[in-house]
């Protein structure tokens, strides 16, 4: 079961970053994956968050760190996805991965974004339908 304070912390962080996202005009989408958007988080999940924007520059960690006031405690890249994990100081961790724009590509739609986001995802800004389409996509 997660803690009301953790579902606050959940929120502000989902809030901060789609605010940040709406001040960056390259920044074409954000969207929720993993067990937070399915709904199943526990105590110990992380937040997965995917930031789709034309500038890789984007995966700078101290960015990430100072906006969402966490220390980096890994990178890593899996295939586009630049990952940044942080934890905050309540020690919840959170996973933003930076991809390019061709992550959310719709014909076809790469297996490994299809799977992500097949397993549950909540979009929480999408200012031209990217997102909604690969959603769209991965649901035929």
């Amino acid at each position: 079961m997660v803690t009301r304070e953790r579902s606050r912390e959940a929120g502000a962080v989902i809030d901060t970053v789609a605010g940040w996202a709406a001040g960056h005009e390259d920044v074409r989408g954000v969207v929720l994956v993993g067990s937070w958007a399915r709904d199943a988080a526990r105590m110990d999940s992380d937040l997965d968050v995917v930031v789709l924007t034309g500038q890789p520059g984007r995966a700078d960690p101290a960015v990430w760190a100072g906006l969402l006031g966490g220390e980096v405690i890994r990178l890593a890249d899996w295939g586009p996805l630049r990952e940044i994990r942080l934890r905050r100081p309540s020690g919840f961790e959170v996973e933003v991965g930076v991809v390019p724009l061709s992550w959310a590509d719709t014909d076809p739609v790469d297996p490994g974004t299809g799977q992500v986001i097949s397993d549950g995802h909540r979009i929480v800004y999408d200012p031209v339908g990217l997102l909604a389409a690969l959603s769209a996509a991965c649901q035929r």
